[in-house]
This record gives structure tokens, C-alpha cells and sequence, in this order.
């Protein structure tokens, strides 16, 4: 079940398209979830794909799928550092920085905004977006975007053929792991 949601939703990751991807799972059991989350870790490390339970509500938890690499370097950029201080991140180290981000989906129901950076949004488009609260964006793909349209658009338009021809490989045979770019 888990290799079908890492095709669907995370196809531009699992490509080195995209820094990260989320998704909700369900399954019988909290342990059910955490070994297969052991398995895949185990096979995608490698590769530099490493999957986290984020947050967990019941049997279904939030699953974020991450190349760490590059969200150690998304996590440098220009005005990153004063962003996320706002929000109590006190390291740009990915994975505190991940632990960080899992205490804030623990402190509300909702999604924290600045989740966007750890899935590789622009900058300008997280800020945009929670100083609009989220409205008059000038287009909607991936993300709401405030800042550069034409770019989104290219970036959109390539993950949506990425997904495509994966889901289309993996329904014709290919593994999850023959379809992952290594680091």
C-alpha cells in the first residue's frame, strides 16, 4: 500500500524533482505503519529519500518523504534563517529542524505555513501566502503563488509529467526503488 502513495504523491521526490512531499496514511496500527516506514527507510536511504511520521492522529499519520540533502540546502537560502526564527527554530540542521516542524503540527489541528519551505516552496510564496492569509494568490498548483507565476507554472507542469510516467511505469512493473534517482 505504502509503494502506491510513494508513486502517486511523491513522484517529483523520489525523481530529485522536488525537495519533499506529505501525505496522510492509514493503517491497522500505529506499529504497522512504523515498520513499514522501517522497510522503506532501509531501501530509499541510500538514494537519499528518507521518510518521517510527521504527525499522528489515531491509526492514520502524516507522512513526509524527504530528500535531506537538498532540504539542508533549501534551509540556507537567503532569508530562510530569519523566516523560520519567527517560528521557534533555533537550527537550520535539517533534521532538528524536522523535529522542529513535528512539534509544530503538535501544538494545532492545522498545518503550520511554514511547512512550505520543507517541501521546497519559494520563500516569497510562504510569505506571501500567510500574509494574504491565503487569498489573491496569482495562481494555484502545487502551492498558492505570489511571486513568479511563469516559473511556478514550469515547475507544476514538469511534476505533473513526473508523476505521470512514473504511475505509468509502476503500473507496467517498476519498483518504487528502480524508480528512485539516487542522491
Amino acid at each position: 500500500m505504502l509503494e502506491k502513495y510513494l508513486i502517486e504523491h511523491c513522484s517529483p521526490t523520489l525523481a530529485s524533482l522536488k525537495t519533499a512531499n506529505l501525505f496522510s496514511l492509514s493503517c491497522s496500527s500505529q506499529k504497522e505503519i512504523k515498520e513499514q516506514l522501517d522497510l522503506w527507510n532501509a531501501q530509499l536511504k541510500k538514494k537519499g529519500v528518507v521518510l518521517t511520521a510527521l504527525r499522528w492522529e489515531g491509526r492514520s499519520a502524516l507522512i513526509y518523504v524527504c530528500r535531506r540533502a537538498r532540504l539542508q540546502a533549501d534551509l540556507q537560502k537567503e532569508g530562510v534563517a530569519q523566516f523560520l526564527s519567527a517560528y521557534g527554530y533555533s537550527s537550520l540542521d535539517a533534521g532538528k529542524a524536522i523535529r522542529r516542524l513535528r512539534e509544530r503540527l503538535g501544538e494545532s489541528d492545522g498545518f503550520p505555513h511554514e511547512i512550505g519551505l520543507f517541501l521546497g516552496y519559494p520563500l516569497g510564496d510562504v510569505v506571501g501566502f500567510i500574509q494574504s492569509a491565503g487569498k489573491n494568490s496569482k495562481c494555484i498548483g502545487c502551492w498558492k503563488v505570489y511571486c513568479n507565476e511563469c516559473e511556478a507554472l514550469k515547475t507544476f507542469a514538469k511534476f505533473k509529467k513526473c508523476r505521470d510516467v512514473y504511475c505509468k511505469l509502476w503500473r507496467q512493473g517498476r519498483t518504487v526503488l528502480q524508480l528512485t534517482v539516487a542522491a
